[in-house]
């Protein structure tokens, strides 16, 4: 690929991501299921890094990061980090262990959406913010209501991965 055609495939990427933070950030909390609401943004990095590999899904992780960082209050920088982490982790286990398709984006939009809210409820029991299972009373819908919106998130995805330069997955 030239230089401009991953110019091209990264902005196309970025247009991707700007309905998926929408949603996240403007839609789906203003009508919340059962007073949960899902978070779409760490699917956009599983989603990217299956399709993409290692290096590029820490990019593209460290990227949401950031702005997942930036467009929400009460961050402390720790997301642009552990998304960069998880989507090099969920890079490369798709490239080596899994395949580049709907079933591997689920188990790692799985494990990193488990790995985000073990932290959050792990830092919440640390300051004694609540009991265990009221957090979990949280942490369980938020996880499943989450990972519903993988077949959406992996549809955008893949579809731009087809047009940008990618190959054709089944």
């Amino acid at each position: 690929m030239t230089r401009r055609d991953l110019i091209h495939k990264w902005f196309v990427y970025t247009l991707g991501l700007l309905p998926v933070w929408l949603l996240d950030a403007y839609i789906l909390p203003r009508i919340p299921l059962w007073g949960i609401t899902p978070m779409l943004l760490p699917l956009a990095a599983a989603a990217v890094a299956v399709l993409e590999g290692a290096y590029a899904g820490t990019g593209f992780g460290m990227a949401v990061g950031l702005l997942w960082e930036l467009a929400y209050p009460g961050g402390f920088g720790g997301l642009v980090f552990f998304l960069a982490l998880a989507g090099m982790a969920m890079g490369a286990v798709s490239q080596y262990a899994l395949s580049q398709s709907f079933p591997g984006c689920l188990i790692c939009a799985a494990g990193v959406l488990g790995l985000l809210d073990c932290l959050r409820v792990a830092r919440m029991l640390l300051i004694n913010a609540a009991s265990l299972s009221e957090l979990l009373q949280v942490a369980v819908p938020e996880f499943l209501w989450s990972l519903a919106w993988t077949p959406l998130i992996w549809l955008l995805f893949r579809t731009i991965y087809s047009r940008v330069g990618g190959t054709k997955l089944a």
